[in-house]
């Protein structure tokens, strides 16, 4: 019998529908600057929600950890990532979506990144196709994923840019949601695929079966007006 291929998501929740794929869950609220953890509330952006769908229609056998970090206005803190990273990795997951960025370093987040990168914890972070890159995704060893409107449901491509190192389809099946974001979760959902048929691979080696099956190299070529 294969092990439980145990997904984190760090993101604002799931939906109803989700729930019987979700096996663990948590939220992490900020209160006046201090945290708070409490119970998962309803997903109140939809976002988390598209992420999984995505991930999910990928790796049908996975089940999630989901980790609850944005408010309703979309907002959330470095505090509130680093925080809901370490409880991911002591759930066991095999590999954390990060569908979100910060502008700025910090040192609590670069540690709990790297904490659960020494625990064999595969981490994809999302990235902008465009400007100045962001946090996770800017940390060693963690992929950089964005959107690549080449690929189709089932492909991604090995960028290998300034900008990232893969990128996925920007399509997914909830109204409103796209980009780096289904991009990220959509590549989270090909690695999850691949872990459950070979769970023993390491991180290395489902970087080198990334590189290896990607259906485009490079960057888009857009030619110019």
């Amino acid at each position: 019998m294969k092990p439980e291929l145990r997904i984190g998501v760090v993101d604002s929740g799931h939906s109803p529908a989700q729930q019987a794929q979700v096996i663990a869950g948590r939220r992490f609220s900020l209160l006046e600057d201090a945290l708070v953890e409490g119970e998962l509330r309803e997903d109140p952006l939809g976002h988390g929600s598209a992420v999984i769908e995505a991930i999910g229609r990928r790796a049908l056998s996975a089940v999630f950890c989901v980790a609850q970090v944005f408010d309703q206005r979309g907002v959330t803190s470095a505090l509130q990532i680093a925080t809901a990273i370490d409880w991911l990795v002591e759930q066991d997951v095999r590999l954390i979506n990060l569908s979100l960025g910060l502008r700025q370093d910090r040192s609590l987040l670069r540690q709990a990144c790297a904490a659960a990168l020494t625990r064999g914890v595969l981490l994809c972070a999302s990235s902008p196709a465009q400007g100045e890159g962001v946090y996770p995704a800017n940390y060693p060893q963690v992929l950089r994923v964005t959107g690549d409107a080449r690929c189709a449901e089932q492909q991604w491509s090995w960028l290998d840019s300034a900008q990232a190192d893969f990128a996925a389809c920007v399509h997914g099946t909830y109204p409103g949601q796209s980009g780096a974001s289904l991009g990220c979760a959509a590549l989270s959902g090909h690695i999850a695929g691949y872990l459950a048929r070979q769970p023993q691979a390491n991180n290395q080696q489902v970087v080198q079966w990334l590189q290896d099956h990607a259906r485009y190299r490079g960057p888009e070529r857009r030619s110019g007006a």
